[in-house]
Parts: C-alpha cells; structure tokens; sequence
C-alpha cells in the first residue's frame, strides 16, 4: 500500500483527504479523529494495508452501520495514489471513480463522486438558481425516492426524503367519546338549546335539537427501536411521526434499545430538528442491541397508565431481532395486548420478498400484534393512515 512518506507530509495529507471523504459518506468524523488515525497508521506500520485499515476503523468507526462504508471506501480510495491525490484536490473530471458504481454502495458513490470547487464559480442568476431547482426533482426523481429503500439511499438523498416524510400525514380513527356537543344528528335532545330557541317563538318549540357524542383520536403509543440494526430508519420514522402527529391530543413516544426512554418531552417541542436533538441526547443505548421484552417490563411497571382505557393504539416500529429472552418477550407482549386497544408492528424488514417472521423476538411480534405493516419508503408512509384503518376494520 502506498500511502505515502509521513517525512514528506503524503501521509498526513492523504489520511485527511481520506477524512473529508468519510465525511461526506456520512461518517461522523472530526479533525481529532483524524490525527488520531494518522497516530494509528504510523503505530502499527505502514507494510501491511490490512494493519493500517484496521488500525483506521478502530479511531474513526463510532457506529456499527458506518463499519462496512469504511472498509469499502478505505479499499477504493488508497487502492490508487493518483486517484487519492485527485479526489483530495476534488479535480476528479470523470474517469477512474466509476470502477464499479453498480456494487458500491451510494454513500461510497456520493463520496467519491467529483465535488465541485468552492469559490471559483460566477454566482448564478437568480432565474438560473429557479431553472436549477426546478430540474432537480423531475417527476421520475420524485417517483423513484417514493419507493427507494430508506437503507440504500445517498447522504443527500436521506436527507431530502426526511424532509418530504415530513408533510405526510397520519389522520388516525377516532372513536365516540362519553362528552357531548351540538349537532344535527344526536341520541339525546339538547334540551337547554330548545329552551332558549323556544322563547324566541312565544314558547313553540319549532325544533329539537340534540347532542351528539364527540369524535376524539385514538390514544397513541409508539415504541421506536433504536438498535444498530434500525438506525437508518429510526431517525426519519422520528421525524415523520413527529410532524404527523403534531396536533395529536394523546400521543406517547418511547424508545427502545436495551432500556426504555421517555420521548414525550422532546415530542412535545415544536420543531422537528430541534425534537430530533433533543432525542438524540436523551437515547443513551442509541445503535445497540435490542431487548423489547425488558424495555415493556419497565413500560408496565413506571408507565402503565399511559395505555388509556383499552383504547390505545400501540405501534411498533422495529425489525424484531431481539436479543432478550423469548419468554420475557411474549410475557410482555401479552401483557400490553390486554391492556391496549390494537398493538400493530411497524416492519421495516417486509421489503424483502417472502420475509417471514423466523426470529425468535419477531416469532412473539407476529404471534401477539393486531397487523404487521411495512415502513419502508415513502410510498408505505403515505399509505400507512390506510392500512392502520384497514387493521382496525378487521
């Protein structure tokens, strides 16, 4: 592997090319990351390129999801010098990135695809930055992300399509409440209006109007799996849930990994990056394992009066590759189907054709929920009002 000689300063500027690359794939990198991965690559030597990429991994890996990105970049961007010197001074024209753009994954192809020069172009016209927007998003762009698979999407397509999650909406089935209002249809007469719709007319009653019992959405719960395995879909489930639900009278976010963690306070914030931060610091399992059973022992034992009146509707978003005891797991789970109105599982996994529940934490899911529904693009979210309505007919 040639990386360079650390007396000529190559080692030091390929290893922070190498750097700004992982960054844009999405890798959560800082300079100190990077002069830790310089220390690293000239403490175990520079003879073998699989000492130093392992060596690399340990400094700059902090999530396990970023782990194979690392390696598959690592392999194309030292596996040429002069492509490295050429993607570090971002001149790349066309040529030598496109090796193989069908295997890589699109957070590798983002990151090695040419960038171009900052500062050195004309400021363009205000009707060019109009002409550029509107070309962006064709209607074919827009169709294919409606549909592409949260976990393969680029850095910048995950983000644009986080945005447009945020204008789907979720209008829930609601259900007759014991409190009355007026309205033209109605069991009951409305005697207090009649009354004084009477004395309008010497005392005939011309009309009788009545009460009719208020309309109110289910009560919601949602229990968000944060392990490594889910993190790809956890952000932006958040973020949808969060702008769909914002005028929810009733609405109770939890998250689980191998505990449970209260989301209701930052769900209760207004803005939905300023919510997405607070959550973040509040998740201290974020990426880990996942251990439902225990997450809803904790949920039955300091939070059981959540579940209103049998009438909750729980939604579950999670893969169901759980790493507890099965036992626990079903215990729990039967426990929250006596106690809730309709427990359904939110499956990211039914993108693959023919998925069946075989996992021992998604065997107690598929035994003990309602409905199992996908959340996988765009086009499922959009859908997702529909098939809970259809869930609950059934």
């Amino acid at each position: 592997m040639q990386l360079g000689d650390a007396r000529s300063g190559k080692l030091a500027d390929n290893i922070a090319g190498f750097g700004r690359a992982l960054r844009r794939a999405g890798v959560r990198v800082d300079s100190s990351r990077i002069a830790l991965a310089a220390s690293a690559a000239l403490a175990v030597g520079l003879e073998r390129k699989e000492d130093v990429s392992a060596a690399m991994e340990a400094v700059l890996v902090a999530r396990e999801q970023d782990r194979m990105v690392f390696r598959e970049l690592f392999d194309t961007y030292f596996r040429n010098p002069e492509i490295a010197q050429k993607l570090l001074s971002q001149l790349l024209p066309s040529a030598e990135g496109k090796a193989e753009p069908s295997k890589r994954r699109p957070r590798v192809r983002e990151a090695l695809s040419p960038q171009k020069a900052y500062g050195h172009q004309a400021k363009p016209k205000e009707e060019d930055q109009k002409v550029e927007f509107d070309a962006a998003m064709t209607a074919s762009d827009i169709q294919r992300l409606r549909h592409a698979d949260f976990n393969a999407l680029s850095g910048k397509e995950y983000r644009l399509v986080e945005r447009l999650a945020r204008d789907i909406r979720l209008p829930l089935p609601t259900y007759d409440a014991r409190r009355t209002q007026p309205g033209e249809k109605g069991a009951r007469p409305h005697w207090q209006r009649a009354m004084h719709r009477a004395v309008r007319h010497g005392g005939e009653l011309m009309e009788l109007p009545r009460l009719a019992r208020r309309e109110q959405p289910l009560p919601l719960m949602v229990l968000v799996d944060v392990s490594g395995s889910m993190e790809r879909y956890t952000r932006l489930l958040l973020a949808f849930l969060h702008a769909a639900t914002r005028h929810h009278r009733r609405r109770d976010v939890f998250a689980f990994g191998t505990h449970l963690t209260d989301l209701t306070p930052a769900f209760k914030l207004a803005d939905t990056d300023e919510m997405l931060a607070h959550a973040n610091e509040a998740i201290a399992d974020f990426a880990g394992g996942t251990q439902l059973g225990a997450a809803l022992q904790t949920l039955r034992h300091d939070h059981a009066r959540r579940l209103v009146g049998r009438r909750t509707l729980v939604l579950v978003v999670s893969d169901g590759l759980d790493t507890g005891e099965p036992e626990v797991l079903s215990d729990a789970l039967a426990w929250m189907r006596r106690r809730c109105g309709r427990l359904l599982w939110l499956n990211p996994l039914l993108r693959f054709d023919g998925y069946a529940p075989l996992a021992r934490g998604a065997a107690a899911l598929h035994t003990h929920a309602h409905g199992m529904l996908a959340v996988h693009n765009l086009s499922k979210l959009e859908d997702l009002a529909a098939s809970i309505a259809a869930v609950l007919r059934r």
